[in-house]
């Protein structure tokens, strides 16, 4: 008991801003890296000098992304339900939902994972990889990351939620970067010395097959080390699915679900669409996406360190510490996230050189793209804030509207209405529009939401 209130201190006695810190910064850092080796695949895969490749792993991407939707599903709703649990002194709850989650977890990704391997031709083909160059590639990527690589993938991200959730970012932030350090390292070992010339694709999903798995066997022993003074457990029970713990947890989690569910659409539909232009335009918005990720994923990971501390304090009904902490985190967000934006806009041509250096107009198309792109970033970071507040305190509802507002709703209708009047730039200057759209709904409604609270406390909810 006295370990694991050592670990609580730091939602209940550290200052604000060390809170956030100490939470965030091994979540940011650790999501960085994992952009990283998403682009160090793009960039050995570049090294190849074929536009098909560079597409075959864009096409493949929403459905390898998918696995981070069931894990969000699981694990942002079990962190959550265990941080309220923690929150409201009720240990038992918060060691029942660490086993739904997990389990939960499995079963839906290995019924994906079957899923994809039977549909396989006709899911590339959706993706926008129906090219017989890029095809054949795809299909081998996807065999190694989704297929054999699907339910590691998913627990590495779902056990870095749940480790995280009361209160061990180091290690959440550690296992996360460890996949994405591997990766980086297994990648030209597997792609240019292990595997004949040619098979660049599929030794870039081999290395992120093996990563994956290694960080995952990782959260697995430090929960077990640690099971003795944590909450954290994996062990299958009846309680698990009593209590509305199933029901707490898939409606909290459905918005981080969707949103990443509805990324992976509209990134679908953008490559679709981008599809009928040519390839190069393909290969161009492929890494203008991915480049611009750096933005999000800090934003990602700022509200995932924090999830915990504003649910905790919400549960313990010590909502002036839980407004300081969304408020700092959200200002800290939109400042890195307006950072990337002016790197972004300055020299966006030699950030898509990096990856596509072979010859070719799809880096003047890159750049393009990326300066469209990036201009979101800073209404986006503040959205995500607000989106992960709500999942936080167990608001599904307006955490739902947000997700799908964000991504799905605005987006991929503006994609359409975009592309005729403004052929190849319009469908790609509808992401931005929507983020500016969701944040300030976002805004809106966390505002509403505080005075609806401060009414109920009875109490002020001023920053001192």
């Amino acid at each position: 008991m006295k370990d694991r209130a050592k670990e609580l201190r730091v939602f209940t006695e550290y200052p604000v801003l060390r809170a956030v810190l100490a939470l965030a910064i091994p979540t940011v850092i650790s999501q960085v890296i994992l952009v990283i080796y998403n682009m160090a695949d793009t960039f050995f895969i570049g090294l190849a000098g074929s536009d098909a490749m560079i597409t075959a792993v864009t096409v493949c991407m929403p459905a390898f992304m998918f696995l981070s939707a069931i894990s969000n599903l699981f694990g942002v709703g079990g962190a959550s339900v265990i941080a309220r649990a923690l929150g409201a002194d009720a240990p038992k709850r918060a060691r029942s939902t660490a086993s739904f989650a997990f389990w939960g977890c499995v079963a839906l990704t290995l019924a994906y994972a079957l899923g994809a391997l039977a549909l396989i031709h006709p899911f590339i083909d959706a993706l926008g990889g129906s090219d017989p160059r890029v095809h054949g590639e795809a299909c081998r990527y996807l065999r190694w990351t989704v297929v054999v690589g699907g339910l590691p993938t998913a627990l590495n991200a779902l056990l870095g939620h749940l480790v995280r959730s009361e209160g061990r970012s180091v290690h959440a932030g550690f296992g996360i970067a460890l996949g994405g350090v591997l990766n980086i390292a297994l990648d030209p070992l597997f792609m240019f010395v292990l595997l004949k010339p040619g098979n660049e694709v599929a030794g870039a999903a081999i290395a992120t097959f093996l990563s994956n798995l290694i960080a995952a066997l990782y959260f697995l022993a430090v929960i077990w080390r640690n099971r003795q003074r944590s909450v954290l457990s994996l062990r299958p029970t009846r309680r698990a699915l009593e209590d509305g713990i199933p029901g707490d947890v898939l409606a909290t989690g459905l918005p981080a679900c969707l949103m990443t569910l509805c990324e992976n659409v509209s990134y679908a539909v953008l490559d679709n669409l981008m599809s009928l232009s040519g390839m190069v335009m393909q290969a161009g918005i492929g890494v203008a996406k991915k480049v611009n990720m750096l933005a999000h994923c800090m934003a990602r990971g700022m509200a995932q360190g924090v999830l915990p501390l504003i649910g905790y304090n919400y549960a313990a009904r010590n909502y002036r510490r839980m407004k300081s902490a969304v408020l700092l985190s959200a200002s800290i967000s939109v400042a890195l996230a307006t950072a990337c934006m002016a790197v972004c806009l300055l020299f966006s041509r030699d950030l898509i050189g990096v990856f596509i250096q072979h010859d070719s107009p799809s880096v003047d198309y890159g750049a393009h793209f990326l300066r469209i792109l990036c201009l979101g970033g800073p209404f986006s970071a503040c959205a995500y804030a607000f989106i992960s507040f709500f999942q936080a305190a167990g608001q599904s509802l307006k955490s739902f509207l947000l997700a799908i507002l964000r991504k799905g709703l605005l987006d991929i209708p503006l994609m359409f209405l975009l592309l005729r009047p403004f052929p190849i730039y319009g469908i790609v200057w509808a992401t931005p529009i929507a983020d500016i759209a969701c944040c300030c709904v976002s805004v809106a409604l966390f505002t509403r939401f505080l005075r609806t609270l401060r009414r109920t406390a009875c109490i002020p909810l001023r920053i001192d």
